[in-house]
């Protein structure tokens, strides 16, 4: 099998149909649930619970990434962040002449 990591120059990085910002986060969220696993295993936690319990995880990393991707495409995490940062309203301490001005 052979699998293309990038379409070419200038356009986004794209691997199984995830692009950007996706990739990182799918890539990175693997590694953390398998860091996960070690860490439970090495507590002394049943090995079946920690196999079942990082197939949930891993499972629901896999939807929830590739779903993100889907619905917000590859600006969707840029676009979430800009939402928090615009103003509720515009807070305006000029008195209402000023702002008014008649048309003569």
């Amino acid at each position: 099998m052979e699998y293309n990591v990038n379409k070419g120059i200038g356009k986004p990085a794209e691997f199984c149909g995830l692009r950007a910002q996706y990739l990182v986060f799918f890539a990175g969220g693997l590694i953390a649930v398998f860091l996960l696993f070690v860490i439970l295993y090495m507590i002394g936690i049943h090995q079946g619970v920690c196999i079942g319990f990082c197939i949930v995880a891993a499972g629901a990393l896999v939807w929830s990434v590739f779903y993100l991707n889907h619905r917000y495409g590859q600006f969707g995490v840029m676009k979430l962040q800009a939402r928090q940062y615009r103003p509720r309203y515009i807070i305006n301490r000029k008195r209402i002449s000023r702002i008014v001005t008649r048309i003569s």
